[in-house]
């Protein structure tokens, strides 16, 4: 019997005896053999072998997480996700080849097909598959190219970009090796619960589900997610103590952590010691705006600085009254982001367009950066957010009507979900404070999800006007912030967002739903090629939020001198000009790569 023939031949000549492949053939048709004769073998080879289905959804999956995204990625960042996708595909195409050839194929009398028509198929769709995929792979080494042109960053080559398709076959292997090694724990626990308490076999296996689905679930989260938790809070907790290069303690008793301040320097924290310490210094304002200029006042509270919220509260506002700050043109409310970042090219805008007579207040709430607290604990950044605006704004009404400084809230990213919680509505807003300004608001925001969910007809989702632009405006930049041209009543609302920043358009809805934002024309720096696919595009978008700010300023979740224009649309003092606003943007320019990026 030749190699290529498919039989058996018989051990021992005895009828019915067990039977050895007589080709390597059969041994890809019944791996049982192998694992009858080899047990170890035959279950790591269980692990790797692959069904066919499987492979063709697999790749289809992973053509669909090629399309393009919102931003732009490597090929080791494509990997990855690509790696993911295939894997969720793989596990889709399996299911589905189960049911087909349950419910239809398995009572054909004509299958399953000869062992050579099985073979000539586990041939033809890997190296189809393969195919398809590298072909893929070339049209979207050209999409990435035209991406990276529309957000101003670096392209990759076609060459280099082929590196994806190996990362993401290991990516997926492993992935579907975990899921298999899960499967035969699964029937581990259902034959010792079969064997030892008699439970009968029809039961013992939704048993099994359940307790490994239980296990792993209680793994997961009250094992590996409290000690990943755990161990970053400690570092970054640990960061939390060090002070950046360069960054030192103020001596302007206008400053939180000066010799005169209620909050020590070493209380402030990371990010509160580059906030107080940064930023343009009277002479430096008047340099620019070619007038003397007060020193502005910048309060921050770390969370070291006293034992609990409302205590840093208390000095927060104990602060604000021993710089005066109550005295100033304008007050600014900043909840943060995570670790406490304030974006040092707001708090500058600002600054400067008010020449210093300004008052910047800010506390901590979190040692985590702010995707981190987005994800594990964003109800604490609307708590911390509520009681730092609810705080100031009770003192500030304590002060003369006609004297006190216009109240302006401010907020980027996880800020502004902490921002909007301290007010019930857009009313709400305009009864209680002077102006906001809001920068990359994440999807889930309440009030900018209602807000956009009711635009007015025919606008589109990732540039919608409320309300005739009344009262709150959308804008993409700085050319976008003045439309539309009907008048816009005070005080303002403005809100910032690029097409092209995951933080805003990423939710779990795309799971299951095409959002408008698909359907309609794309937005300036949105490639038009971007389309919507079931759980492909919700990775897609979610493997976006980890690179969001790692495109150029005026793209991603980079908004640049942007808020500027912001500010000035928002807060502008009274007669103020374009050439004004082209001034300061030149001084903030000069100024750029000194301020740290962290968020």
């Amino acid at each position: 019997m030749t190699g290529g023939e498919v039989g058996t031949k018989q051990t021992g000549g005895a009828a019915g005896a067990k039977h050895e492949p007589s080709s390597w053939v059969e041994v890809l048709a019944s791996p049982e053999e192998l694992r009858e004769r080899h047990p170890f073998v035959g279950w790591a080879w269980g692990l790797l072998r692959l069904d066919y289905t499987g492979i063709a959804f697999a790749a289809l999956f992973f053509c669909w997480s090629l399309t393009p995204s919102l931003l732009p990625r490597d090929w080791l960042y494509q990997g990855l996700i690509g790696g993911i996708t295939a894997a969720i595909g793989y596990g889709v195409g399996t299911a589905v080849g189960w049911a087909v050839n349950r419910l239809l194929l398995g009572r054909l009398p004509w299958w399953p097909p000869p062992a050579k028509v099985q073979l000539a198929l586990k041939i033809t769709v890997p190296t189809l598959s393969l195919l398809v995929s590298i072909g893929m792979l070339i049209a979207a080494a050209a999409w990435q190219r035209e991406l990276a042109a529309l957000t101003d960053a670096e392209g990759t080559t076609t060459t280099g970009y082929l590196r994806t398709l190996a990362l993401s076959i290991l990516v997926a292997a492993l992935l579907i090796s975990l899921w298999r090694v899960l499967r035969d724990l699964v029937r581990l626990v259902a034959r010792y619960l079969n064997r030892w308490l008699k439970v009968p076999r029809s039961a013992a296996a939704p048993i099994g589900v359940v307790l490994v689905a239980f296990l792993s679930y209680t793994m997961v989260t009250d094992v590996l997610f409290d000690a990943a938790y755990a161990a970053i809070n400690s570092a970054f907790s640990l960061q939390n103590n060090t002070t950046r290069e360069g960054v030192e303690q103020p001596a302007a008793p206008e400053r939180s952590g000066s010799p005169d301040s209620y909050a020590s320097w070493e209380s402030l924290g990371f990010e509160g010691r580059n906030f107080v310490s940064r930023g343009m210094h009277s002479d430096e304002l008047a340099a620019v705006n070619g007038k003397p200029a007060p020193e502005p006042i910048r309060v921050y509270a770390g969370l070291e600085t006293a034992p609990d919220a409302d205590a840093r509260l208390d000095v927060v506002i104990a602060e604000l009254e021993r710089t005066g700050a109550f005295q100033r043109s304008v007050l600014v409310v900043i909840p943060t982001t995570g670790t406490g970042w304030v974006n040092p090219t707001a708090a500058e805008a600002i600054e400067l367009v008010h020449n210093g007579d300004s008052a910047l207040v800010a506390s901590q709430y979190s040692y985590l950066p702010s995707w981190i607290s987005f994800l594990a604990d964003r109800n604490k950044a609307a708590e911390a957010g509520r009681a730092l605006i609810d705080r100031v704004h009770e003192r500030w009404l304590r002060e003369p009507a006609e004297t006190r400084p216009k109240l302006l809230i401010y907020g980027e990213s996880l800020g502004t979900q902490a921002g909007e919680a301290a007010f019930d509505g857009l009313a709400d807003i305009r009864e209680t404070v002077d102006g906001v300004l809001w920068v990359g608001p994440p999807n889930s925001n309440t009030l900018w999800s209602q807000l956009e969910a009711r635009r007015d007809p025919g606008t589109r989702q990732v540039e919608p006007v409320y309300s005739d632009g009344l009262v709150v405006r959308f804008a993409n930049d700085a050319a976008s912030i003045g439309s539309p041209a009907s008048p816009w009543m005070k005080p303002r609302v403005l809100y910032v967002q690029h097409p092209s920043d995951p933080v805003v358009w990423w939710s779990p809805d795309l799971i299951f739903n095409r959002p408008d934002w698909l359907s309609e024309p794309p937005g300036d720096d949105r490639l038009p090629d971007m389309r919507w696919f079931p759980f492909v595009t919700f990775w897609q978008v979610a493997a976006d939020l980890a690179n969001a700010a790692g495109v150029p300023d005026g793209h991603g979740h980079n908004y640049g001198t942007t808020v500027l224009d912001g500010w000035v649309a928002v807060a502008a003092p009274d007669g103020w000009t374009v050439d004004d606003t082209e001034r300061v943007r030149a001084a903030i320019d000069a100024r750029a790569g000194t301020q740290g990026p962290e968020k």
